[in-house]
């Protein structure tokens, strides 16, 4: 019988976008720099890239508690009064500081309004309003409160200089994102239980979604303000109440600039104060919610590399926030077409009955411990620019299909950009992509969205990569130094002490080509029983060697 189709979600007449340079391989950091070297130069590009941009304020979105005081209800109406907002952090782990003080100027009834909010991060803190009725008093008190609490003069705020117990002024980037109500109006049964399809119009009244419903909630979930605000709320990050708007990739990458000084402090064995200075300097910058207990001291390799991941992941939630920003539609559509296309990268529902679906069914079962995991809906992926790029690889014919779990909270950005070697990127086996071939390897990796989204609760996302082998190093010791594959090899194999039955693999074949994929339930491996790992991690030290192909949802 021959295979069921995929349900396409690709809506016609529009017009894709060439994939940026990002997605090759030759573009980019060199491999021969140290990992701080090459994190400094991708600080150094973030910031040269945003030279002519407006430094130093904060969104221009009515702070609640203000637009609520205004009115007793909210919704009031009321604007910014040109650019005069911003929020500023000042952290001082010894003394367990860790406070945010808001300013914001607005127009209302004929009237200037001064509002502050101030507290500690995390908290709601107290708040007041000044009323001016010329607009040129109610600016002298803005700018006099900024001068008082900073240091600084607010027009000369794009060269802000952080002074010594006063606050700090906050890059943030603008929040005037919505999320956008669907209601469905019908439902039709397909030839699979995959294949639901329900009409979906905006509430708002623009054009039908045109994406198979399913594909559409899952949109609607990697780009979810609540799901970004969740996963950074379990990162300390109480973005919901501590500022308005979202950290820039500028603060980001200044919260990174001083993570590498805080690691070279360490390595150096600097002393408490200085350690204490830096880290103080970090919070400051990069506001996290403690509640009431004192910030943490960053004072071992471990804690900090932590952070350097939570900042990472802080990056890719900005990338795919920027995602939503640059829209120039001639033609209204609705908004999960918008967010769809921003990702450039085709997605195709798969049937529960088609062949690749039973595969994929078969390795999860083969190698998986989890009783409780369960697989909604797998995805085939064909990213913008990267079977061009894929084909540098085609002499090599030693190829796996293989695991790679990660956040939800970045799975839009993945989409969008790759997989890619991040300038920090470290474990076990160095600086590379890491897979396995085995499920509850990398569902270990899978964060959830703890809630419930659309009916679905506690849902996550895994991805499955063509990723080409060639030659590998294999190694049973943990190095984490390696940088790139060794003289004569493309990737490198770390062996477990158990590895899915060889004799039960089978293949896909993608582009004519077959692709490995170890179904087998895993059993011991002699050769390797004395390894430190007790699954196999499979590393390339090159993005252009790994071609993303399917994208599961499941639920636990």
């Amino acid at each position: 019988m021959a295979p069921k189709k995929r349900q396409t979600a690709q809506p016609k007449g529009n017009k894709r976008v060439k994939a940026s340079k990002t997605d090759d391989d030759d573009v980019g950091l060199p491999r021969c720099d140290s990992e701080n070297t090459q994190l400094r130069k991708a600080i150094t590009a973030v910031q040269d890239s945003v030279k002519s941009e407006p430094k130093g304020t904060c969104s221009t979105k009515l702070d609640y508690l203000f637009d609520s005081e205004l009115t007793g209800v909210g919704n009031s109406g009321a604007k910014i009064h040109e650019d005069y907002a911003c929020m500023l952090n000042q952290t001082d782990v010894i003394n367990n500081n860790n406070k945010f003080y808001l300013i914001q100027l607005a127009e209302y009834e004929k009237e200037f309004h001064v509002f502050t909010r101030w507290g500690r991060v995390g908290e709601t803190g107290q708040n007041s309003i000044a009323c001016f009725s010329e607009a040129e008093e109610a600016v002298s008190e803005f700018t006099k409160k900024f001068t008082q609490k900073t240091g600084n003069k607010w027009q000369n705020r794009d060269n802000f200089a952080a002074k010594p117990k006063k606050y700090t002024l906050l890059a943030m980037d603008e929040d005037d994102t919505e999320e956008e109500a669907v209601v469905v109006k019908a439902e039709t049964s397909a030839a699979g239980k995959n294949l639901v399809k329900k009409t979906v119009v905006s509430a708002s009244g623009l054009p039908p979604c045109s994406l198979p419903y399913r594909t559409m909630i899952t949109v609607q979930l990697i780009f979810s303000d609540d799901m970004f605000n969740g996963q950074m709320t379990e990162m300390n990050l109480d973005v919901r109440k501590m500022p308005l708007g979202k950290l820039s990739k500028v603060q980001i990458a200044k919260g990174l600039d001083v993570l590498i000084q805080l690691e070279e402090a360490v390595k150096n064995s600097e002393d408490k104060t200085t350690l204490a200075d830096l880290t103080s300097k970090f919070f400051t910058l990069v506001p996290h919610s403690f509640g009431r207990t004192r910030p943490p001291l960053l004072d071992n390799a471990e804690v900090i590399k932590q952070k350097k991941d939570v900042m990472i992941t802080l990056s890719d939630i900005e990338l795919t926030q920027s995602l939503q920003k640059h829209k120039n539609e001639p033609v209204p559509k609705h908004p999960m077409d918008e967010k769809y296309e921003s990702l450039n990268c085709k997605l195709e529902l798969l049937d529960s009955g088609h062949d690749e679906y039973q595969v994929i069914t078969s390795y999860v079962k083969g190698t998986t411990t989890d009783q409780n995991w369960k697989l909604l809906d797998v995805w085939c992926i064909d990213r913008e620019g990267e079977e061009q790029r894929f084909r540098v690889n085609d002499s090599i014919s030693a190829r796996k299909l293989l695991w790679h779990g990660t956040s939800v909270a970045v799975v839009a950005a993945i989409l969008n950009s790759g997989l890619r070697i991040m300038p920090h990127s470290g474990g076990c086996v160095g600086s590379g992509i890491y897979f396995a071939s085995e499920h509850s390897k990398s569902l270990g990796y899978a964060g959830c969205h703890y809630g419930t989204f659309a009916g679905e609760k506690n849902t996550g996302f895994m991805f499955l990569s063509e990723v080409v082998l060639g030659r590998s190093k294999e190694i049973m010791q943990i190095d984490g130094s390696i940088k790139k594959a060794p003289a004569g090899y493309d990737s490198v194999v770390a062996r477990g002490r158990k590895e899915p039955d060889p004799k039960k693999n089978t293949t896909i074949t993608f582009d004519g080509r077959k692709v490995t994929v170890p179904v087998g339930k895993p059993i011991p491996q002699q050769p390797f029983k004395d390894s430190n790992f007790g699954q196999s991690e499979y590393l390339v030290y090159n993005e252009h060697q790994v071609r993303l192909r399917f994208l599961l949802k499941f639920s636990r």
